[in-house]
């Protein structure tokens, strides 16, 4: 993994890290209903109580991936590029559908990943992904 300086996983917890501290103050007062009232079927009693939910839940999930692809970049391996395909898809498909949002911020470390290694062989080849 020389060619690259184990950035993406780091990147993609900050980007988890930047979007729970948002749904905190977009839906904090939503939370604290759903808290009060309840926390059990919280996320199905309205289309803003599930909205929460979801921007709080994809937040726990962003930071999943990026501490377990901080794992396989300080293991040496490489990110398999279908990652890379996975991730520009999300970032696109969120783009389309929601261009004010923090999609963009995807698109650095899916694009870092389908570009092909420095020494000119392609990063699945090599990782068998």
């Amino acid at each position: 993994m020389r060619d690259m300086k184990r950035w993406i996983g780091r990147w993609l917890v900050a980007v988890a890290v930047l979007h729970t501290g948002v749904a905190l103050a977009l839906f904090g007062n939503t939370y604290r209903t759903m808290w009060s009232d309840g926390i059990w079927g919280a996320g199905v009693r309205g289309a803003g109580h599930s909205a929460a939910a979801w921007f709080l839940l994809f937040g726990i999930l962003a930071l999943a991936a990026g501490l377990a692809v901080s794992a396989v970049e300080r293991s040496g391996a490489r990110l398999p590029r279908s990652l890379g395909v996975a991730l520009l898809g999300l970032a696109v498909l969120g783009i389309v559908l929601m261009p004010v949002s923090g999609f963009w911020l995807v698109l650095p470390p899916a694009l870092a990943l389908l570009r092909p290694a420095r020494d000119g062989t392609d990063r699945a080849a090599r990782s068998g992904g």
